[in-house]
């Protein structure tokens, strides 16, 4: 059973939401942020945003709060605001209400594996690179990898997403926080470390795409 945070201004259940989860056998919890509360030890799959509940700068707050805890986000968009809907937002999919039966299932379990990696686990394992996110162990063939946390961090956004083109201001956004100051300067030095301690003549991961950003070969 996936773990579903539902995200809503001051944590207030969406009676609509509960049937359709219930249903197709998803666990709902309301809150109104990501970060647990003490009393939970359990660990949300998936943060839903339904748009329609919580204000445009609240929902751009709450995408990069979600991020910074490695939570994939699944925005809620109603269908006669899907025009209006703000790609910008950063969100990793989303789905249209009214939801159509199933849905939310599906979408919940490819945000999953695309997270974790098809096996529905915490390894990453592309070719000879390894990530295990269980122990923050990242090894290249019988080598292992020593990496700062943000390397770490860039390095999972990235293999967790192969062919996806990643701008440095989502990058900044996702790995340093929607509130950070620095500028984009500082993705590509952490980009830079991170190739000269994961790739050599033999392996090559990361690629550049001139003039936007970054993406994980797919």
């Amino acid at each position: 059973m996936y773990r579903l945070l539902v995200l809503t201004e001051q944590g207030r259940p969406i009676e609509g939401l509960l049937r359709p989860a219930d249903a197709e056998g998803l666990e709902v919890v309301f809150a109104a942020g990501p970060e647990p509360e003490e009393r939970d030890t359990q660990t949300p799959d998936v943060a839903l945003l339904p748009l329609g509940s919580i204000a445009s700068v609240n929902a751009r707050q709450l995408v990069g709060r979600c991020h910074q805890q490695g939570l994939p986000v699944l925005a809620l968009v109603s269908a006669d605001r899907l025009a209006a809907y703000d790609y910008s937002l950063n969100a990793d999919d989303f789905a249209l209400s009214p939801l159509q039966p199933g849905e939310l299932a599906a979408r919940v379990k490819q945000l999953v594996l695309r997270t974790r990696g098809d096996s529905g686990g915490h390894v990453i394992q592309v070719g000879d690179l390894a990530i295990d996110q269980d122990r923050y162990e990242v090894s290249v063939g019988p080598r292992k990898v020593l990496l700062t946390f943000k390397e770490y961090q860039l390095l999972v956004l990235l293999a967790s997403n192969p062919g996806r083109v990643y701008g440095r201001e989502a990058l900044l956004s996702q790995v340093w926080g929607y509130d950070y100051f620095g500028g984009t300067r500082t993705v590509d030095v952490h980009i830079r470390r991170l190739r000269s301690k994961i790739e050599d003549a033999s392996h090559t991961f990361i690629e550049t795409v001139w003039n936007v950003g970054y993406r994980f070969r797919a």
